[in-house]
């Protein structure tokens, strides 16, 4: 018995040892500070879409703030998945005037060591950064969060670019199917005279071509203070002809066309950039975890989250994606797996 009751002890205290081990291991591993990883956020400083006077006119489909608070915020919800694996998300904010000021934005980034990067930049600084940021970061993956530019996914696109806001294509082959499945098929394009309302325009005239609607006439409109271009400013002129179904507007601006609904000559659907639109997020989309993350963007920013704000949220959440499937690969690897979709 005596034998028996020493083996008993000898057990309890293998045991009490073995727990105090693992108890000292798991306050080690807690002791220990994640690895942090750190995002940037890169903007320009004079964006016009950022003016307090865009800004205050809100229009639909235009940023509604900068969308620094949503990539904190995703950052913050990967918290907890990416603790248990010794990482941590760090989001940093860099802004330029211009192009000059990127090689000094880049060194800034390349001493903090970032290989992620999420891009708010007008077209030409974000080919700039695109061409210099894997040299100089070595190696890195830049996420457009702000530009609908197809030519970006097209002939300008790179191996380590990656967009989270939708093309102006995919917008408007979004809106012409959903037209195509109402048999709403004849449409009257209103084009601005912006760069980027032709680049709209072209993406409606091949959704057009694609889902089969029919573009029964094109018209330009301009604003403006000469008197000798009033007609094209006028609603009821630009829309006088019955023959079309809707009024599809292409304005990047988005001053003419948050006037010509319930303004044309005949009552006619406004679609495009103003009326129905394609979004790439509703702060009402009620399915997919949607309201409670508008209202957990709500409740941090004080405004409803709008689709700049939604890209760069996304762009955070897909590195967390990365990290977390394996801690321990490079850009390559992450990018591979980003492509593959898997």
């Amino acid at each position: 018995m005596a034998g028996a009751h020493s083996l008993r002890n000898a057990g309890r205290h293998a045991v009490a040892l073995a727990a105090a081990g693992l108890l000292s291991g798991l306050s080690l591993a807690a002791l220990a500070a994640p690895t942090p990883v750190t995002v940037a956020v890169i903007s320009q400083s004079n964006d016009v879409r950022y003016t307090p006077r865009r800004l205050e006119q809100a229009y639909p489909g235009h940023p509604h703030g900068r969308p620094l608070a949503a990539a904190r915020m995703a950052a913050d919800e990967a918290g907890v998945e990416l603790d248990v694996l010794g990482l941590s998300l760090k989001v940093i904010e860099l802004s330029i005037a211009d192009l000059q000021g990127l090689p000094a934005a880049l060194a800034q980034l390349k001493a903090a060591g970032v290989r992620h990067v999420l891009a708010d930049l007008p077209a030409p600084e974000l080919r700039q950064l695109v061409q210099l940021a894997p040299a100089t970061l070595g190696g890195a993956m830049v996420f457009n969060i702000g530009l609908e530019d197809d030519a970006l996914r097209g002939e300008q696109c790179a191996a380590h670019l990656l967009h989270t806001l939708p093309s102006a294509q995919m917008r408007s082959d979004a809106l012409a199917q959903y037209l195509a499945a109402r048999n709403w098929r004849k449409l009257l394009l209103l084009q601005g005279p912006e760069p980027q309302d032709a680049l709209q325009a072209q993406a409606l005239v091949r959704s057009a071509q694609r889902y089969g609607l029919k573009i029964v006439q094109t018209r330009p409109f301009k604003l403006g203070t000469d008197p000798r271009e009033r007609d094209l400013a006028n609603t009821r002129l630009l829309t006088g002809d019955r023959e079309h179904e809707l009024v599809a507007v292409a304005d990047s601006v988005g001053e003419f066309a948050r006037t010509l609904p319930y303004a044309t000559q005949w009552p006619r659907p406004v679609v495009g950039s103003s009326g129905l639109l394609a979004r790439a997020w509703h702060p009402h989309w009620e399915r997919n975890g949607g309201p409670q993350l508008s209202r957990r963007f709500y409740k941090l920013a004080g405004r409803p989250m709008q689709g700049h704000d939604w890209a760069a949220w996304a762009a955070v959440k897909a590195v967390a994606a990365v990290l977390a499937d394996d801690p321990k690969a490079g850009i390559a690897p992450q990018l591979k797996r980003l492509r593959s979709g898997s």
